[in-house]
Parts: structure tokens; sequence; C-alpha cells
């Protein structure tokens, strides 16, 4: 990881994960623009959010679309 707090980061994507449901399209977005911008492998994490931003994509903004695009892109994460 290229952000000086890994464990953090990985504290954090560890009880993020289980709590996607609860999170707002923006605040979907915004997670995976930290993790992919952080250079943070949060290989869990994305796939939750690939599943989670999936179901609720007709939800997101144009420019939450966009950015959770760029995140995966970004992340090299496969969206399965």
């Amino acid at each position: 990881a290229r952000h000086p707090a890994p464990a953090l980061l990985e504290a954090i994507a560890v009880e993020a994960a289980p709590r996607l449901g609860e999170f707002n399209t923006q605040a979907l977005s915004n997670t995976a623009w930290a993790y992919a911008s952080a250079g943070h492998a949060a290989p869990r994490l994305f796939d939750a959010l690939a599943t989670e931003a999936t179901r609720r994509l007709p939800d997101f903004s144009p420019q939450g679309v966009a950015n959770i695009a760029w995140a995966f892109a970004t992340a090299r994460h496969p969206a399965r």
C-alpha cells in the first residue's frame, strides 16, 4: 500500500464491507475513490462495493457512477 497507515485502512475496510448496505450511493463511491486514491488493495471491500453498487446503480448520480468506475479502474480490481 502506498498510504502511510495501511493497518488503519485495512481495519476500516474490514468494518465497512459488511455495512455497505447502510451507505448511501455517494458514500459508496467516495469509499471506492478513497481506497483507489490511497493505492490500498482491499479486495474484500472492493468485492462488497461491486455487489452493492451493482444492486443500487440506478440510484447513483452520474458523478457517482463516474467516481466508482474510476476507482475500480484505478485499483485494477475486477468488478465481478
